[in-house]
């Protein structure tokens, strides 16, 4: 049974906040509010589903003491009892402690690994599925900084991911993706196995990092040659090297001023997936898992080409519909992964 308590707490913010909205208030304090009222929305609806369930069976034990209406509550008793356990396990999973960055735009990292050229060809085979899955949501879709090889493929890339709920569906994405399959750099025919890495970040808010001017290398440059995202005949790349922690990065942009900008969001937002690692320990331990080095052996997923077939490996789940998992139909995936964490988190819970 859920805390009542926890129920009537939670509906009676959620009162508040649509009062104090209608009530008129500054526009930083309403974005505020929104995102809070829009959060608690789902959680309130359901948990009035519970409320009114559990009124309705408790109407009907009453009714069983009529020796008239006695029959009419045995035939509802059980059909009101089991559509309350299904809704108690909904209220369940909504009471479960959020990631205060699930709701946040997020930055998508993708390098080759393990595999030269056909990893980066694989690389970029990563992005447009990404790309083609945001189009499916309707997210917005920036690439922020792109290095290609000779052949087309990826060397890096980072894109700016922004929509409802972004960081929360992607972040079970951050690992080595590995992929078997015959190469086109390959005339023999035979099939290769490669790997790529991702990483997803949820993007920095000013009030999460204060970084030290003193404590940054700034520098300017021509962005030019084979691999570049353009070639740029003034001096408006940008580079900046955080020093206590030697994060480097670059955005090569034909303004400066964006490139400015671009450079010191993706910097804050690696220093605050830094100190989000720090806080939480297990957190920590978990993504150096995914992430790794992108030798092929530290993987979370195979996409089989020859079989068709993508296999996660976390949670030993295979779909034989690799053609649509390229052309980012990822949701089957996501909701096992989002699925999985949640039944851990309620077992980590005693729930």
């Amino acid at each position: 049974m859920i805390a009542p308590d926890k129920i009537e707490q939670l509906i009676d913010r959620f009162q508040f906040l649509e009062a104090k909205m209608s009530g008129g208030v500054s526009g930083d304090e309403i974005a505020a509010l929104g995102r809070e009222y829009a959060e608690l929305r789902p959680v309130v609806e359901v948990m009035q589903r519970y409320k009114s369930l559990f009124a309705q069976i408790a109407e009907a034990e009453e009714m069983l003491k009529d020796p008239e209406m006695r029959a009419l509550a045995e035939e509802e008793l059980p059909q009101l009892r089991e559509e309350l356990e299904a809704v108690e396990a909904e209220v369940q999973l909504a009471l479960l402690p959020k990631d205060a960055a699930d709701a946040r735009p997020a930055l998508l990292e993708i390098r080759p690994g393990t595999g030269g050229d056909e990893a980066g060809l694989f690389a970029g085979d990563l992005l447009r599925m990404y790309q083609r899955y945001a189009e499916k949501q309707g997210w917005s879709f920036e690439i922020i900084e792109q290095s290609l090889s000779e052949l087309g493929g990826i060397k890096e890339v980072v894109a700016r991911i922004a929509g409802q709920g972004v960081f929360a569906r992607l972040k079970y994405e951050s690992g080595v993706h590995r992929v078997q399959r015959v190469p086109e750099t390959e005339s023999g025919g035979r099939t290769h196995t490669s790997a790529a890495t991702v990483a997803v970040l949820p993007e920095a808010e000013d009030v999460d990092i204060q970084i030290n001017p003193a404590d940054l290398r700034i520098d300017t440059m021509r962005a030019s040659g084979s691999g570049g995202q353009h070639v740029n005949t003034t001096d408006s790349a940008v580079r900046i090297v955080h020093v206590p922690t030697g994060i480097m990065v670059v955005s090569a942009e034909k303004s400066q001023h964006r490139n400015r900008e671009i450079a010191m969001q993706v910097l804050k937002t690696r220093l605050f997936d830094m100190e989000r690692q720090k806080a939480d320990a297990e957190r920590s331990a978990d993504r150096k898992a995914q992430v790794g080095s992108g030798d092929r052996s530290e993987r979370i997923r195979t996409y089989n080409f020859p079989q068709g077939r993508m296999t996660d490996h976390r949670i030993n789940l295979t779909l034989y519909s690799l053609g649509q998992v390229m052309q980012g139909d990822l949701d089957e995936v996501i909701d096992a992964l989002q699925s999985d964490a949640q039944a851990a988190l309620l077992a980590e819970l005693g729930a």
